[in-house]
């Protein structure tokens, strides 16, 4: 908490000071890789990093933009756009895994559609053909 609590909005570890770094990541500093979703601050003015399944554990932590704290299961679905009355079933811990695992609301609403309409002109006679990857 006292890691984090020294991190700014948008920043990660190496934001800390050389030492503090050091002692944070202990071995893993001097490993390979980026590690760049370790003790993470999210900030208001950009896009949010992957969701996890593990929102307070130090290899996936990501804090509050303002307090320093894990972000509330609601407020993990609100990044992942549920309505604010859905409602996850379980413990703490699966409902996080659940919004972790979800695609985001308004990106799989967006897939749908577009399916939708590629289907209807494909039936429709107005797409000849559907390209693979």
């Amino acid at each position: 908490r006292e890691i984090m609590s020294m991190i700014p909005p948008g920043g990660y570890w190496r934001e800390l000071p050389l030492e503090i770094q050091k002692e944070y990541m202990k071995g893993s500093f001097f490993l390979s890789g980026g590690k760049t979703g370790m003790a993470r601050r999210i900030s208001w003015d950009e896009p949010c990093l992957t969701l996890t399944c593990a929102p307070a554990q130090k290899q996936t932590e990501r804090c509050h933009p303002d307090e320093t704290r894990p972000f509330t299961v609601r407020e993990y679905a609100r990044i992942q756009t549920f309505p604010d009355d859905w409602e996850f079933s379980g413990s703490m811990t699966s409902q996080y895994k659940q919004i972790g695992n979800a695609v985001p609301v308004n990106l799989a609403e967006e897939i749908g559609k577009s399916l939708v309409k590629t289907l209807n002109a494909y039936y429709a006679g107005q797409v000849k053909s559907v390209k693979r990857a």
